[in-house]
């Protein structure tokens, strides 16, 4: 069944009111745009309409970042679960009818066995043989019935094969829906997902997860001088090492442009600083190299934050957190891992573009403000 259930005079309208809206931002009239603003203009879709009002409250416009963000959080996923959940009961009805088909042949079995040892007791011993044909008769439809009721199951256990394969597909579809296409990291949905999970299960008195932010320093420069392919290959091989240092329950994931995020569920502050600092010595290690005669050309490194949870911050506060962290090391020379106080605190401001490269890493932790 469609989603959208409007006629046409009403999808007319809503169009209508949509194009003002549409307008005044700084993404283009594209579908993806024109979905969100649809769902929103058309009421049916309140989580969606909350958070762009809350974006929007101070005149502020919607980019193309920030509409895709809202597309995938708010109406992409609404599919997913929506298809997930029913693939999950049809599967749960399907398993239900097979044990209830189950169910009715064991009695049905029994009951032949019944039928089958009444005979054989009626046999010996003198009797009209008209009782006998009729239990006979009774004997023959007991069979009939074992039968079909045999070759039910078997085409329910066929449907429930093919109904698991199904599932099977829209969980690869979920999958590839929460993944960066690019580096083939989960992408800024899944990561989302992720730690809402994670936090979760997060009790009082028990450690919580831990969080890094990694964001490649001078990423427009190398754009700017060796072309954006040449910067799609980095982002790759960046991803490929963080994923070479993640284990277990950790999600390594891509945030959004040159930034990435590890989720850690399991790790102390501790581990996770020293995985900051390995993550961050390879990257350092690494070089620009030319393809015909392998010259280096130049130097890779990333900036850090690291935080580990608090009891009874949200998730967006936890990022913050993080991501704070992340602004002091890059304010402080880039090519560094700041760890990431307790507790609320002041925004850093965000590192020039134009700064010089970096020098050797260092460690620096930041005082509450």
């Amino acid at each position: 069944m469609m989603k959208y259930q409007e006629t046409v005079n009403q999808s007319a309208e809503y169009l209508r009111l949509s194009l003002p809206l549409m307008s005044r931002q700084a993404a283009a009239l594209h579908p993806i745009s024109y979905a969100v603003w649809y769902e929103y203009v058309a009421g049916i879709n309140k989580p969606l309409q909350a958070a762009i009002d809350t974006l929007t409250k101070n005149g502020a416009q919607l980019d193309e970042t920030i509409t895709a963000d809202l597309f995938q959080k708010y109406i992409a996923e609404l599919d997913a679960q929506t298809a997930q959940r029913l693939a999950d009961g049809f599967q749960k009805a399907l398993n239900d009818i097979a044990q209830s088909a189950a169910h009715a042949e064991d009695h049905a079995d029994q009951f032949g066995n019944e039928l089958v040892q009444c005979s054989e007791d009626l046999g010996n011993v003198e009797s009209d043989s008209g009782t006998i044909k009729v239990i006979d008769k009774l004997l023959f439809g007991i069979h009939e019935m074992q039968g079909a009721i045999t070759t039910l199951k078997g085409r329910l256990d066929d449907s429930q094969s093919e109904i698991e394969k199904l599932r099977q597909e829209v969980d690869r579809a979920r999958e590839e829906a929460l993944a960066d296409g690019l580096t083939g990291l989960v992408n800024r949905r899944g990561f989302d997902l992720a730690l809402a999970a994670c936090l979760s299960t997060v009790e009082s008195g028990e450690q919580g997860p831990s969080l890094l932010i990694a964001d490649i320093d001078h990423f427009k420069q190398v754009n700017d001088n060796y072309g954006h392919l040449f910067g799609d290959k980095v982002l790759c091989s960046v991803a490929k090492i963080l994923q070479a240092n993640i284990k277990g329950k950790d999600t390594a994931a891509r945030y959004g442009g040159e930034e990435f995020v590890v989720l850690l569920p399991e790790t102390t502050i501790e581990g996770a600083h020293a995985l900051a600092e390995k993550i961050r010595s390879t990257i350092e290690r690494s070089r620009i190299r030319r393809a015909n005669n392998g010259q280096e050309i130049a130097q890779i490194t990333i900036s850090l934050g690291v935080a580990s949870y608090c009891f009874g911050e949200t998730a967006g506060a936890f990022v913050e957190r993080v991501d704070n962290a992340l602004y002091v090391s890059k304010n402080q020379g880039r090519n560094r891992v700041t760890l990431a106080p307790a507790g609320p605190q002041r925004k850093p401001a965000k590192a020039a573009t134009e700064d010089l490269m970096p020098e050797r890493g260092s460690v620096e932790t930041v005082q509450p403000l």
